[in-house]
């Protein structure tokens, strides 16, 4: 997803359920997998309450199905819909709208218990090889360095 308050949301929910995720930033990767119609480029009016800040729109949504079409093991994809015109066709059982899954689903869920080597998140860097390389975050293992980041550079 682009900057948006739901790519927060969707990040904290796998980690409340335990599921394993993986983040990837649209503005570097341009050729990467990315699970939205579009993305705004330019100066952004987020703090005004805009849903589309003015600003070059980049359609995501090609770029999904050509990354979708060459992975298999891609099961389901969930699109956040930034703009209603034009519409965006959905391949049905595939393709799911994110604010259509979230329409009459309860506001509390139970937490998953992890133990601390459990996997949170893996988040993939090119470096300067520009080959893509994995590093697991783990559950605890972020946690302590979340806390030690916050105590030492914050306070």
């Amino acid at each position: 997803m682009p900057m948006v308050p739901e790519q927060l949301i969707a990040m904290l929910a796998c980690a409340r359920i335990g599921a394993v995720h993986s983040v990837v930033l649209c503005r570097l990767w341009d050729n990467g997998l990315k699970h939205a119609d579009q993305r705004r480029r330019g100066k952004s009016c987020h703090h005004l309450g805009y849903l589309d800040p003015p600003g070059k729109a980049i359609p995501l949504i090609t770029t999904v199905h050509e990354a979708i079409d060459n992975s298999p093991s891609v099961e389901h994809v969930i699109i956040h819909r930034r703009r209603k015109e034009p519409p965006v066709e959905l391949r049905p059982g595939f393709e799911h709208d994110f604010y259509g899954l979230m329409e009459g689903v309860s506001t509390t869920c139970p937490a998953e218990v992890m133990d601390a080597e459990d996997p949170l998140f893996i988040l993939y860097t090119s470096g300067s090889t520009g080959t893509p390389k994995g590093v697991v975050h783990t559950c605890g293992g972020y946690m302590v360095g979340t806390y030690y980041t916050t105590k030492t550079v914050l306070t």
